[in-house]
Formats: C-alpha cells, structure tokens, sequence
C-alpha cells in the first residue's frame, strides 16, 4: 500500500542550533496508529512539524499522497486541511471567546458558511464528546476538554491524517485515558494517526508501529514487540523497557519461562505463565457479553448487568463511558478494555463491554483473534435491547 505520508532524506537544522533531524526517511501506512518515542531534544515534535508543513526541509522532501508537499499558500491550505496538527500546549490552539467559535475557525477559512458550517461544527464536537459545550468559554474547561476541543477544531476540516504532539501531556490519568480512548474511536472510523510520546508504556499498548528517535536520528522502527524486545537497542535509545516487557525478561532470566515472543501486554504474559506453570493442559474458557452503548443512551444498562449475572461493567470509547455515567454507572473497567475483560472472563467472572461505532467489531475480531491464538474458547453475547422487564 502507497504511503499516506512519506518523509524521504529529510534534514532540518533551526538557526544557530545543531541539526534537529539527520537525514530522517519514514512511510506513514494509510490507517495505521504510529508512535515516535525518544527522549527530549530526540527531533519528535520537528518531524511532525514536517507533517503538515509546518516547517520546510533543508534537504530532502515529504510527500503527500504519493506527491511531494510544496510551500506556497495555496498548496500548504490543501496539505492542512489533509494532515491535521495537534499541539502539546493545547492553549496554543484553543483561543476564540467561545467553543463553537473555535471548532469553526478552520472551516470558515477553508470558506464553509451557514448550515454547512453549523454542521460541521456540529458533527466535530459529537465526535470529541462536547456536544452540548458550543457556548462554554474555553479557559473554563478541564485540561482533557480544551484537548478535545483542539482536536474538534482540526476534525472540522476532516482530514485524512491526524498528528499528536504529546497527546497525554499535562494530563490526569482520566483525562490521559480519554483522549487515547478518542484517537482508537478515530483510527477505527479510518484515519492515520501519528503522535510523540516519552510515555514508553503509552507507545507500547496503543501503536501498530514504534519509531525510535534519538539525536535527530531514526534508530528503529517496528512493532512494538520487536523494538521494545531489543535491549540493546533501549540503551542506545536511552529509553526504559515497559513493564510488562521487563517482568517478561526477569522471568526469563530466572528461569521461571523460556525464552518466546515478547508477551503484547497483561493478557499474553499472563497465558506465557499459564503455558509454562500449569502442565495439565486443562485453560478454562469464559463468556463475555458486549452491547453498543448507543442503543441505551437513556436505561438499560443495570438491567442487563442484573439480568444477566454481569460481575463487572467494561467501557470503551468516550462515546459509551458518557452513557455510563447519564446512567449513574462507573465503569470498573475503563482501560486496556478488551483484554482486561477477557482476563477477567478467564477468572470466572463475566464481564459486560460497552462501546460504539467500529470499535464493536474491533472488540469482536480481537476476541477471535484471542481464541485462536490461545485455543481457549470465550464465548461472546451481543445485547441488542434491554432484557424484559427493566
């Protein structure tokens, strides 16, 4: 597949500085979620600046969609519109009097107007989870709202490509939770997500693809597995492995497993330790119900959860963790949903997962997955409607 994005031999130096980026070539697949990790002053925040035109190479050239980007006015409003930036500082980007007014700023000058432009603005700020918040002065807001707003303004111009620098920064664990729950929900509906992070745990989980950058360098790049496993190449990163690829090394270092494929989180360590500690053969299987919160925006949900014996509530997407809540429910489960549920199933418990949209058959192709990985089965029930009589 043609790259969406394509930096080839870039080079960039800003003036009297040494070189920010040495020669730096990378292809953006279209659809994929791809996370730059390196340390401060690695050259992160100046390659995605490169994405959107932001910055212009000494030498090299970017392409976009097969093209190489050019510089004049004209051209920059198109490649913008197509690779949306988000920054670190969301007061950097959040400015107009009011919500509306800012989610409208880019599409008024690309020239949208009256019903299409309240559309649009409309339909962005649904999409982040701020419907409702149009009239709401932005320094009123929590740090995870003017995020959101930020990436509402850059969702009104739909672009193709979305661009995060430091998504999490500055955030509580809620509000961090929520806008990597939002760039899932984005990426599953069809856009290319690249953001930078120092969050090696954060990389880890949410990426398809792990760049590492060091000193203006690209060191590596592959799945997370794979870079995260090698460290030989952490060091010279000067990057700390995740924790769950560490715990998996000082197992095998202790003898207590062999030596297989790094585990891709909590899920497949765990069924390593069960392979290797339970000589039986015997893996209990379990049942997982799943229901599109969408279709119990206003009830419903305690009565599936009596109805059907449901020991702990999972919520994925903003979208269902919002509908939750209008119910009164906090979800037990708001992170590493999917997995976490089929630990939890695999325990003896069953687990209820609410979510949205493409994230449904998201849930259910990752569940299969699972079952044919592991061989164990886990049965999964689709709620259609509430049960009678809640």
């Amino acid at each position: 597949m043609e790259p969406v994005l394509e930096l080839r031999n870039v080079e960039f130096a800003y003036p009297t500085m040494p070189a920010a980026l040495n020669g730096i070539s990378l292809a953006i697949r279209r659809g994929s979620k791809i996370a730059l990790v390196g340390p401060n002053g690695a050259g992160k925040t100046t390659l995605l600046l490169m994405c959107n035109g932001t910055l212009q190479p000494g030498r090299g050239e970017v392409l976009l969609n097969g093209s190489p980007v050019r510089y004049d006015a004209r051209s920059l409003r198109t490649v913008r519109k197509t690779v949306g930036l988000v920054f670190q500082n969301s007061d950097m980007q959040v400015f107009a009097p009011t919500v509306y007014q800012d989610v409208a700023f880019g599409p008024l000058n690309l020239g949208i107007e009256g019903e299409q432009l309240d559309a649009t603005v409309q339909h962005a700020l649904h999409d982040v989870g701020l419907a409702g918040y149009e009239k709401r002065p932005p320094h009123h807001l929590s740090g995870g709202e003017k995020k959101r707003v930020a990436i509402a303004g850059i969702l009104a111009m739909d672009p193709d490509v979305l661009v995060f620098d430091e998504p999490t920064a500055s955030l509580d664990p809620a509000g961090a939770e929520e806008v990597m729950d939002l760039l899932d929900e984005l990426n599953l509906a069809g856009r290319t997500i690249l953001l930078s992070t120092h969050d090696v745990e954060l990389a880890y989980r949410w990426a398809d693809e792990v760049v590492f950058m060091h000193e203006g360098s690209i060191l590596a790049s592959g799945p997370p597995c794979e870079v995260f496993g090698d460290e030989a190449l952490l060091q010279r990163a000067h990057l700390k492995p995740p924790m769950i690829v560490d715990i998996f090394c000082q197992l095998v270092r202790r003898g207590v497993i062999g030596a297989t494929r790094t585990p891709s989180g909590m899920l497949s360590l765990l069924d390593v330790l069960e392979q290797h500690l339970d000589d039986t053969g015997s893996r209990r299987g379990g049942r997982i119900f799943l229901c599109d919160a969408d279709a119990f925006r206003d009830d419903g949900i305690d009565g599936i959860a009596a109805a059907y014996g449901v020991t702990c509530i999972g919520a994925m997407g903003s979208k269902a963790k919002r509908s939750a809540r209008r119910q009164g429910l906090e979800p037990e489960i708001s992170y590493g949903v999917i997995d976490r549920c089929i630990l939890r199933a695999l325990a003896g418990e069953t687990p209820l997962i609410l979510t949205t949209g493409g994230m449904i058959d998201h849930t259910l192709r990752r569940i299969q997955a699972y079952r044919e990985e592991s061989g164990i089965t886990i049965s999964v029930e689709r709620i259609e409607a509430p049960p009678p009589g809640s």
